[in-house]
């Protein structure tokens, strides 16, 4: 299976690092070929523009309308889109590993959906969901964040479960795309753990990432 892992954090000894580390070496371990994104690493832009396409189709600027019209021309898109793309395209399974920022994840992640998840390319017109361009394709999100677990529910201080915050990326992002979307794997409290408990964190994402294929699917799980 070919693997791409979509990472997206400034410090090499961060947790959130430490699990992408941890995912190449089971993945690779399991005989799978593994690609990394590391968005940081290459420098890659969250800001979509009028230079991410080769040539644009007339006066008037509609960034998606732009999308479909450098699709339709044999993916004019500009290197960095285009590389990323393709790497996207020769993928059986993505895997997004970010830490949790304001509810969400990094600009320059939220950037990489929105330059390479592009219309014609990840989804289209009635090309959606079931339909949607990436269907066939695994999907999963591998996520840190700093707080207890005790904040994140429906009665806690952010009243909200993690399926609930990473709905929009999920849902609105992957499953909108097509992906076959799987439980999303949080490790929660990671400034508050001692080694022990990072480790645990750690071997656990270990298992999730082996067995990926046989997890649960994000829409059962949602408001749990």
């Amino acid at each position: 299976m070919n693997v791409l892992i979509v990472y997206a954090h400034h410090e090499p000894t961060s947790f959130t690092a430490a699990m992408k580390n941890v995912s190449v070496q089971i993945l690779e371990a399991n005989g799978h070929n593994v690609t990394v994104s590391d968005l940081y690493g290459q420098g890659f832009s969250a800001v979509a523009q009028k230079w991410d396409f080769v040539t644009t189709s007339g006066n008037h600027f509609n960034y998606m309308s732009e999308q479909k019209h450098a699709a339709n021309l044999q993916m004019a898109f500009s290197p960095d889109i285009l590389g990323e793309i393709q790497k996207l395209q020769a993928a059986d399974a993505l895997i997004i590993i970010s830490p949790l920022w304001w509810f969400s994840v990094p600009a320059i992640l939220k950037g990489w959906f929105d330059r390479v998840l592009a219309m014609g390319v990840a989804w289209d017109t009635g090309k959606f969901y079931e339909n949607g361009l990436m269907r066939g394709k695994q999907a999963m999100l591998a996520v840190s964040g700093g707080h207890p677990a005790d904040y994140f529910k429906v009665n806690g201080r952010h009243q909200a479960t993690p399926n609930q915050l990473l709905h929009p990326i999920n849902h609105g992002t992957l499953a909108f795309c097509g992906f076959n979307v799987h439980e999303p794997f949080v490790a929660l409290n990671v400034l508050g753990s001692n080694d022990e408990g990072r480790e645990k964190a750690l071997k656990d994402l270990e298992f999730r990432v082996k067995n990926m294929q046989n997890s649960p699917q994000y829409l059962t799980l949602y408001n749990t």
